[in-house]
């Protein structure tokens, strides 16, 4: 193939967007940081001079992925996944502690996060394994390795105290869906996730009451069987425990910040000037740009660090108070229109691995965005991830630019695929 042909394949929508939401990002951190002192947008010793060396070293990166024969990247997903894991295991010996997670290699000024290209691995591996022989997903055997896979590196990272970054992993679950798991399984986990809510409002004992009645009152409904009463009794007794749990990991495992975060968000405590001072002061600079916004470079909640992380995890505050309604519609609707070209290139594969592989990077991609956004709004708890090519940071946006680009790659050879 020729370099004319491979450029010829390459989606440039796809593309186009891409780079029209990097370019936003870091247009964003020079006004979220800007000093008078270093005006110029290209200052390297400012965070938007490095952003734009991020940017340019992520559009060589992507390049050299064009360069690279598409197979390469089912033929080595597995060691690639290994390798990530080993990173994972040396950043919690050699890693360096930063905002309390043991998240980072720090090698003199640069900083490397593990976790990110953990994603970036995961979806290559767990296409690789459900791509071939197109496994079937109502086997056990494949659910168990699948989920496995998923797991180990979302462990690994609990393990640093980055349970944001743990988080993501579990929107492969929507991939796996998309491959033919039972959608039982997202009700459980719905159904799961609305009873430590509810515990977490409620008394568990109270809870349990509700429970038994509940299944008290489906033994009318169902055929009154020996076998289907002991499958409410088995069932009934495997969430008491889930709800007996709940406690134990809001206690023992959540950070103190953590804790007092989602007690916030669900009203139980007021903090304002504490856990809940960045989601107000958020809220405060967004509603403050009001339609059109301040202008740009006069936001006075971000320009006077009113709002903490104001160029990393709260960058789309800066978009809403300098840009207003109208600035962060267009900026949602261009993630929008990524997210569906990204699904609809995934369903013109003719592979399964590059189909699971886009679904894979796409369900990524979109759970950082929908919880970046709906902590600055005050929708869900703060958890510390990135919105994809616009925060600040170097490690996020390598990975997502080797995301975007590998699955660039695998469509644009699709048609070599018999």
């Amino acid at each position: 193939m020729t370099a004319r042909s491979r450029i010829a394949r390459i989606d440039w929508i796809s593309f186009m967007l891409y780079l029209a939401l990097m370019l936003t990002g870091w247009v964003m951190i020079y006004s979220a940081v800007y000093d008078e002192n270093h005006s110029s947008i290209f200052d390297l010793s400012q965070r938007y001079g490095k952003q734009l060396l991020w940017i340019v070293l992520a559009l060589l990166l992507g390049a050299v992925v064009l360069l690279i024969d598409a197979k390469f990247f089912n033929a080595f997903s597995i060691p690639i996944y290994v390798i990530v894991l080993l990173m994972l295991v040396g950043v919690l010996v050699f890693g360096t502690t930063i905002a309390g997670s043991k998240s980072w290699f720090q090698i003199g000024g640069i900083k490397i996060q593990p976790a990110e290209f953990a994603k970036f691995a995961t979806a290559l591996a767990l296409a690789s394994y459900l791509g071939k022989l197109n496994r079937d997903m109502k086997k056990w055997q494949t659910q168990a390795t699948a989920f496995l896979i998923i797991g180990l590196p979302a462990l690994l990272i609990l393990a640093q105290y980055d349970t944001g970054s743990a988080l993501v992993f579990g929107v492969f679950i929507l991939v796996l869906y998309r491959e033919g798991l039972s959608a039982s399984i997202l009700v459980i986990g719905l159904i799961a996730a609305a009873l430590f809510l509810i515990t977490l409002f409620t008394d568990k004992y109270y809870v349990i009451a509700g429970l038994v009645l509940l299944f008290g009152l489906m033994l009318f409904v169902i055929k009154r069987s020996k076998a289907n009463i002991k499958k409410l009794l088995a069932l009934l007794l495997l969430i008491s425990a889930f709800v007996f749990s709940v406690e134990y990991v809001f206690e023992n495992i959540l950070e103190p910040h953590q804790k007092i975060r989602i007690n916030v968000l669900l009203g139980l405590e007021t903090d304002l000037m504490g856990a809940g001072y960045n989601v107000n002061q958020s809220k405060i600079a967004i509603g403050s740009g009001g339609l059109t916004g301040k202008g740009f470079l006069q936001g006075t909640q971000t320009k006077y660090n009113f709002v903490p992380e104001q160029s990393t995890d709260f960058i789309f505050c800066t978009v809403g108070e300098e840009w207003g309604f109208v600035g962060t519609t267009v900026v949602i609707l261009l993630y929008l229109m990524l997210f569906i070209r990204l699904i609809i290139l995934a369903e013109r594969q003719r592979s399964a691995f590059s189909r699971i592989y886009g679904y894979g990077i796409t369900a990524v991609m979109f759970f950082h965005f929908a919880i970046n956004i709906g902590m600055t709004i005050g929708l869900v708890p703060v958890i510390g991830i990135p919105l994809p090519f616009i925060s600040y940071g170097g490690s996020s946006l390598w990975a997502f630019t080797l995301m975007f680009f590998v699955f660039l790659k695998q469509d644009a050879n699709r048609r070599n695929i018999l």
